[in-house]
């Protein structure tokens, strides 16, 4: 059976995040938004968003991208959410029966504002 291999990026709130007030961390979820829409619309980024009603709160957002580890964990880096030490990128190879996913491009958010428009 042939698999396919992606790279996937489980973001991970970091137990010593900065306390941030809601401004602050309104304008880091911005900037955090326009750099996972600037991988994506590149097509580094394949699927990203973020994960609700985890049983583990630490547990943030998901990412599969079409690239290798090291060209991912380099992006992921350079994230303001990780460089500002909020966040913290989880990086592995996921695998699964070749054909078994197919991505759509799609606009993504670029801010929270537009994250909530209907």
């Amino acid at each position: 059976m042939r698999f396919d291999r992606y790279t996937v990026i489980l973001l991970t709130l970091r137990p010593d995040a900065p306390l941030l007030t809601d401004a602050e961390a309104a304008e880091l979820q911005d900037r955090h938004l326009a750099h996972g829409a600037d991988l994506q619309d590149r097509g580094l980024i394949l699927a990203r968003g973020p994960l609700t009603d985890q049983d583990d709160e630490s547990l943030r957002g998901f990412s599969i991208w079409s690239v290798d580890q090291a060209t991912a964990r380099s992006h992921a880096q350079a994230d303001p959410a990780v460089r500002a030490g909020r966040l913290a990128a989880q990086v592995m190879t996921w695998m699964m029966p070749a054909g078994n996913l197919q991505f759509t491009k799609v606009r993504p958010p670029r801010s929270l504002a537009e994250a909530s428009e209907d």
